[in-house]
Protein backbone atom coordinates (compact mmCIF):
# COMPACT_ATOMS: atom_id res chain seq x y z
CA UNK A 1 0.00 0.00 0.00
CA UNK A 2 1.34 3.40 -0.99
CA UNK A 3 1.96 5.64 2.00
CA UNK A 4 0.75 9.24 2.10
CA UNK A 5 3.53 11.79 1.95
CA UNK A 6 3.87 13.37 5.38
CA UNK A 7 5.17 16.95 5.71
CA UNK A 8 7.10 16.07 8.86
CA UNK A 9 8.87 19.40 9.28
CA UNK A 10 5.60 21.32 9.07
CA UNK A 11 3.98 18.90 11.51
CA UNK A 12 6.82 19.47 13.98
CA UNK A 13 6.25 23.24 13.65
CA UNK A 14 2.52 22.72 14.20
CA UNK A 15 3.21 20.73 17.38
CA UNK A 16 5.43 23.50 18.79
CA UNK A 17 2.94 26.24 17.88
CA UNK A 18 0.08 24.25 19.45
CA UNK A 19 1.98 23.76 22.70
CA UNK A 20 2.88 27.45 23.02
CA UNK A 21 -0.18 28.89 21.26
CA UNK A 22 2.31 31.42 19.94
CA UNK A 23 4.24 31.54 16.67
CA UNK A 24 6.89 33.66 18.38
CA UNK A 25 7.59 31.21 21.20
CA UNK A 26 7.45 28.29 18.77
CA UNK A 27 10.02 30.09 16.64
CA UNK A 28 12.28 30.52 19.67
CA UNK A 29 12.07 26.79 20.44
CA UNK A 30 12.81 25.79 16.84
CA UNK A 31 15.49 28.47 16.29
CA UNK A 32 13.68 29.98 13.29
CA UNK A 33 11.81 33.23 12.71
CA UNK A 34 8.09 33.73 13.51
CA UNK A 35 7.58 34.36 9.80
CA UNK A 36 9.04 30.94 8.99
CA UNK A 37 6.64 29.33 11.50
CA UNK A 38 3.72 31.12 9.88
CA UNK A 39 4.81 29.95 6.42
CA UNK A 40 5.05 26.33 7.58
CA UNK A 41 1.60 26.48 9.22
CA UNK A 42 0.01 27.99 6.09
CA UNK A 43 1.67 25.37 3.90
CA UNK A 44 0.41 22.61 6.21
CA UNK A 45 -3.12 24.05 6.14
CA UNK A 46 -2.99 24.11 2.34
CA UNK A 47 -1.75 20.52 2.30
CA UNK A 48 -4.47 19.30 4.67
CA UNK A 49 -7.27 21.53 3.41
CA UNK A 50 -8.21 22.67 6.91
CA UNK A 51 -7.60 25.68 9.16
CA UNK A 52 -5.49 24.79 12.21
CA UNK A 53 -5.36 28.06 14.17
CA UNK A 54 -7.55 31.11 14.53
CA UNK A 55 -6.65 34.44 16.07
CA UNK A 56 -8.96 35.79 18.76
CA UNK A 57 -8.92 38.74 21.10
CA UNK A 58 -7.25 36.46 23.66
CA UNK A 59 -4.55 35.36 21.20
CA UNK A 60 -3.93 32.21 19.15
CA UNK A 61 -6.15 29.16 19.61
CA UNK A 62 -6.54 25.80 17.93
CA UNK A 63 -9.49 25.07 15.69
CA UNK A 64 -11.44 21.83 16.35
CA UNK A 65 -9.67 20.29 13.34
CA UNK A 66 -6.26 21.21 14.74
CA UNK A 67 -7.11 19.94 18.22
CA UNK A 68 -8.47 16.65 16.81
CA UNK A 69 -5.14 15.74 15.26
CA UNK A 70 -2.84 16.89 18.02
CA UNK A 71 -2.80 13.84 20.34
CA UNK A 72 -2.23 11.28 17.56
CA UNK A 73 0.49 13.53 16.15
CA UNK A 74 2.35 13.70 19.45
CA UNK A 75 2.00 9.95 19.91
CA UNK A 76 3.47 9.57 16.43
CA UNK A 77 6.48 11.71 17.31
CA UNK A 78 7.05 9.59 20.41
CA UNK A 79 7.01 6.48 18.22
CA UNK A 80 9.51 8.15 15.87
CA UNK A 81 11.83 8.77 18.82
CA UNK A 82 11.48 5.15 19.95
CA UNK A 83 12.30 4.01 16.42
CA UNK A 84 15.44 6.15 16.28
CA UNK A 85 16.56 4.87 19.67
CA UNK A 86 16.03 1.28 18.52
CA UNK A 87 18.13 1.90 15.42
CA UNK A 88 20.87 3.45 17.53
CA UNK A 89 21.16 0.47 19.90
CA UNK A 90 24.12 -0.82 17.91
CA UNK A 91 26.06 2.35 18.66
CA UNK A 92 26.19 1.54 22.35
CA UNK A 93 26.44 -2.21 21.89
CA UNK A 94 29.32 -4.09 23.47
CA UNK A 95 29.52 -6.58 20.60
CA UNK A 96 32.17 -6.05 17.91
CA UNK A 97 32.34 -7.99 14.66
CA UNK A 98 35.85 -7.62 13.26
CA UNK A 99 37.68 -9.09 10.26
CA UNK A 100 41.48 -9.23 10.35
CA UNK A 101 44.33 -11.12 8.69
CA UNK A 102 45.08 -14.10 10.91
CA UNK A 103 48.77 -13.29 11.28
CA UNK A 104 48.13 -9.64 12.16
CA UNK A 105 45.53 -10.66 14.72
CA UNK A 106 48.03 -13.05 16.31
CA UNK A 107 51.03 -10.73 16.60
CA UNK A 108 49.41 -7.30 17.01
CA UNK A 109 45.65 -7.03 17.32
CA UNK A 110 44.75 -9.75 19.85
CA UNK A 111 46.76 -8.25 22.72
CA UNK A 112 45.26 -4.81 22.10
CA UNK A 113 41.70 -6.12 21.92
CA UNK A 114 42.34 -7.90 25.21
CA UNK A 115 43.49 -4.64 26.80
CA UNK A 116 40.46 -2.82 25.41
CA UNK A 117 38.19 -5.54 26.76
CA UNK A 118 39.83 -5.51 30.20
CA UNK A 119 38.67 -1.96 30.85
CA UNK A 120 35.15 -2.58 29.58
CA UNK A 121 33.52 -5.64 31.17
CA UNK A 122 30.90 -7.31 28.99
CA UNK A 123 32.52 -6.63 25.61
CA UNK A 124 32.16 -9.48 23.12
CA UNK A 125 34.13 -10.06 19.91
CA UNK A 126 33.00 -11.93 16.82
CA UNK A 127 35.99 -12.59 14.56
CA UNK A 128 35.22 -12.93 10.86
CA UNK A 129 37.30 -15.40 8.84
CA UNK A 130 39.19 -12.95 6.61
CA UNK A 131 39.99 -9.29 6.08
CA UNK A 132 38.29 -9.25 2.68
CA UNK A 133 34.95 -10.35 4.16
CA UNK A 134 32.04 -8.31 2.81
CA UNK A 135 30.85 -5.74 5.35
CA UNK A 136 27.15 -6.22 4.60
CA UNK A 137 27.10 -10.01 4.34
CA UNK A 138 29.06 -10.50 7.58
CA UNK A 139 27.51 -7.52 9.38
CA UNK A 140 31.01 -6.25 10.13
CA UNK A 141 31.71 -3.27 12.36
CA UNK A 142 35.26 -2.86 11.05
CA UNK A 143 38.09 -4.71 9.33
CA UNK A 144 41.88 -4.63 9.31
CA UNK A 145 43.46 -4.68 5.85
CA UNK A 146 46.99 -4.43 4.45
CA UNK A 147 46.43 -1.68 1.90
CA UNK A 148 47.77 1.56 0.43
CA UNK A 149 44.81 3.64 1.61
CA UNK A 150 41.19 3.09 2.65
CA UNK A 151 39.76 4.14 -0.72
CA UNK A 152 35.97 4.46 -0.52
CA UNK A 153 35.96 3.41 3.13
CA UNK A 154 36.72 5.43 6.23
CA UNK A 155 39.93 4.37 7.93
CA UNK A 156 42.91 4.99 10.15
CA UNK A 157 46.41 3.57 9.80
CA UNK A 158 47.32 1.27 12.67
CA UNK A 159 50.98 0.60 11.85
CA UNK A 160 53.79 2.43 10.06
CA UNK A 161 54.19 1.80 6.33
CA UNK A 162 57.51 0.00 6.80
CA UNK A 163 58.89 -3.31 5.58
CA UNK A 164 61.89 -5.38 6.57
CA UNK A 165 63.83 -8.28 5.06
CA UNK A 166 64.16 -11.06 7.63
CA UNK A 167 65.58 -14.52 8.16
CA UNK A 168 65.90 -16.89 11.11
CA UNK A 169 69.31 -16.69 12.84
CA UNK A 170 69.56 -20.47 13.03
CA UNK A 171 68.62 -21.16 9.42
CA UNK A 172 70.85 -23.61 7.55
CA UNK A 173 73.30 -21.83 5.23
CA UNK A 174 71.94 -23.66 2.18
CA UNK A 175 68.40 -22.36 2.81
CA UNK A 176 69.15 -18.97 4.36
CA UNK A 177 69.53 -17.29 0.96
CA UNK A 178 66.39 -18.88 -0.49
CA UNK A 179 63.51 -16.44 -0.99
CA UNK A 180 59.95 -16.90 0.18
CA UNK A 181 57.38 -15.03 -1.87
CA UNK A 182 53.80 -14.02 -1.11
CA UNK A 183 51.33 -11.70 -2.90
CA UNK A 184 52.54 -8.18 -2.22
CA UNK A 185 56.00 -9.14 -0.97
CA UNK A 186 57.70 -7.09 -3.73
CA UNK A 187 60.82 -9.24 -3.91
CA UNK A 188 63.85 -7.92 -5.81
CA UNK A 189 63.66 -8.36 -9.58
CA UNK A 190 65.04 -11.56 -11.01
CA UNK A 191 64.43 -13.58 -7.85
CA UNK A 192 63.16 -17.13 -8.25
CA UNK A 193 61.55 -18.00 -4.90
CA UNK A 194 61.83 -21.44 -3.38
CA UNK A 195 58.47 -21.06 -1.63
CA UNK A 196 55.36 -19.26 -2.79
CA UNK A 197 53.13 -18.56 0.21
CA UNK A 198 49.50 -17.51 0.01
CA UNK A 199 49.82 -14.68 2.52
CA UNK A 200 52.35 -12.95 4.79
CA UNK A 201 51.38 -15.20 7.70
CA UNK A 202 52.51 -18.30 5.84
CA UNK A 203 55.67 -16.49 4.77
CA UNK A 204 56.39 -15.51 8.39
CA UNK A 205 55.92 -19.10 9.59
CA UNK A 206 58.21 -20.37 6.83
CA UNK A 207 60.95 -17.91 7.77
CA UNK A 208 60.66 -18.78 11.47
CA UNK A 209 61.06 -22.44 10.51
CA UNK A 210 64.38 -21.59 8.85
CA UNK A 211 63.16 -22.15 5.28
CA UNK A 212 64.53 -18.93 3.81
CA UNK A 213 64.16 -15.15 3.84
CA UNK A 214 61.34 -12.81 2.91
CA UNK A 215 60.16 -9.21 3.06
CA UNK A 216 57.46 -8.58 5.64
CA UNK A 217 55.51 -5.62 7.00
CA UNK A 218 57.51 -4.41 9.99
CA UNK A 219 54.49 -4.82 12.27
CA UNK A 220 54.46 -8.58 11.63
CA UNK A 221 58.16 -9.05 12.30
CA UNK A 222 58.72 -6.67 15.23
CA UNK A 223 58.03 -9.12 18.06
CA UNK A 224 60.15 -11.88 16.54
CA UNK A 225 62.97 -9.39 15.86
CA UNK A 226 62.82 -8.17 19.44
CA UNK A 227 63.10 -11.63 20.99
CA UNK A 228 65.73 -12.89 18.57
CA UNK A 229 63.65 -15.36 16.60
CA UNK A 230 64.30 -13.28 13.48
CA UNK A 231 67.09 -11.00 12.36
CA UNK A 232 66.82 -8.08 9.97
CA UNK A 233 68.86 -8.49 6.79
CA UNK A 234 67.74 -5.14 5.37
CA UNK A 235 65.55 -2.31 6.55
CA UNK A 236 63.22 -1.28 7.95
CA UNK A 237 62.44 0.67 4.80
CA UNK A 238 59.49 2.76 3.67
CA UNK A 239 56.72 0.68 2.13
CA UNK A 240 53.65 1.38 0.08
CA UNK A 241 51.18 -0.55 2.26
CA UNK A 242 50.33 -0.60 5.95
CA UNK A 243 47.69 -2.15 8.18
CA UNK A 244 44.58 0.01 8.27
CA UNK A 245 41.41 -0.25 10.32
CA UNK A 246 38.57 0.48 7.89
CA UNK A 247 34.78 0.60 7.79
CA UNK A 248 31.97 2.16 5.73
CA UNK A 249 30.88 5.57 6.99
CA UNK A 250 27.74 4.38 8.88
CA UNK A 251 29.78 1.88 10.91
CA UNK A 252 32.63 4.37 11.34
CA UNK A 253 30.23 6.84 12.96
CA UNK A 254 29.11 4.35 15.60
CA UNK A 255 30.06 5.34 19.12
CA UNK A 256 31.50 1.89 19.85
CA UNK A 257 33.72 1.94 16.73
CA UNK A 258 34.97 5.43 17.55
CA UNK A 259 35.91 4.20 21.05
CA UNK A 260 37.86 1.27 19.58
CA UNK A 261 39.63 3.49 17.05
CA UNK A 262 40.64 5.93 19.79
CA UNK A 263 42.04 3.10 21.89
CA UNK A 264 43.99 1.42 19.08
CA UNK A 265 45.54 4.68 17.92
CA UNK A 266 46.29 6.18 21.34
Amino acid sequence: MKRTHLPLNALRVFDAAARHLSFTRAADELAVTPAAVGQQIRALEDHLGVVLFRRTSKGLELTPEGAAGLDPLREGFLRFEESVQAMQVGQSSDRYTIASPREFYSVWLAARLAAFQAGRPGIQYILAPGEETDFTEANLDCAVRLIDAPGDLEGVRLTPAKRVTVAAPGARPETRDAWIDWPGAALPEGISPSIRAANPGQALSSVLAGMGRTILPLALAEAALADGRLEALAGPQDARRAYWLVAPLPQWRQQKVRALVEFLTA
